[in-house]
């Protein structure tokens, strides 16, 4: 499940994808805040994880903001998710960047349990990490992004 500051965080790069689109100007964070629903004081430390990342830019002054600096569709969901709720693996021991051995367990090749999250979770991550912003933007969703998505 994403937390609401996820569903923030991608409200607020929606808006900066239209607004990217429409006349690539800076928007301050008070319009941001209208256009996306998100509370202006949390919207700013959301913001400030997204600029450091490296997705959006901001600039003071009277004609400043924040303006999206990458193509919506070179931005990925699962980095955004990973970026603001931290790891999605359901377990430990299946995490990519958090990986921990679990303590209770005898032995990853045979335990049961990680076996069947594995399964799911490996599903799930190659249906999100296809998902970029420009899918969400244009309401796509998932069967936009793997329609478009090379076939192998």
């Amino acid at each position: 499940m994403i937390t609401q500051k996820m569903k923030y965080a991608l409200k607020a790069l929606m808006v900066l994808g239209d607004e990217r689109a429409a006349a690539n100007q800076a928007l301050r964070i008070e319009e941001i805040a209208k256009r996306s629903g998100a509370p202006k004081r949390f919207l700013e430390h959301i913001l400030l994880d997204i600029r450091n990342a490296g997705l959006i830019a901001s600039t003071r002054g009277r004609a400043g903001g924040y303006q999206l600096i990458k193509e919506p569709s070179q931005v990925s969901v699962s980095e955004l998710l990973r970026l603001i709720d931290g790891p999605m693996a359901p377990l430990q021991c299946l995490s990519r960047n958090s990986y921990q051995r679990c303590e209770d367990c005898a032995d990853e090749a045979t335990c049961r349990i990680r076996r069947v999250f594995a399964d799911v979770f490996w599903t799930y991550l190659v249906m999100i990490e296809s998902l970029t912003l420009a899918d969400i933007i244009n309401g796509g969703g998932l069967e936009a992004a793997i329609a478009a998505a090379p076939q192998t």
